[in-house]
């Protein structure tokens, strides 16, 4: 084999390898996209589940807080009518 098959061989080889190493990047860069993509509609699926999940939480507890606020309010009255009672049959006063 003389000097300028060789040089052609290693011109083939080197070509050879370049291409090679731009199939492997773009390849790699392909499924690293579609990675990507999946995880994020992943992602935004979960997000959007805890978003509703919260949303649920914040009903309810507003909802709670509402019972627990009349039940209160209705307690406090009571309460209040009973002590206008007391002074009134007590101390023979109206108050206001």
């Amino acid at each position: 084999m003389n000097e300028p098959q060789v040089w052609t061989l290693i011109g083939v080889f080197a070509t050879g390898m370049f291409g090679m190493i731009a199939v492997v990047t773009s390849m790699f860069t392909r499924v690293l996209r579609t990675e990507i993509g999946g995880l994020r509609a992943e992602m935004t699926g979960e997000i959007g589940g805890l978003r509703a999940e919260f949303r649920g939480g914040l009903a309810e507890l507003r909802t709670d807080l509402k019972g627990e606020l009349a039940s209160l309010r209705t307690e406090v009255r009571t309460v209040d009518r009973d002590v206008s009672a007391l002074m009134k049959h007590t101390f023979g006063v109206d108050r206001d």
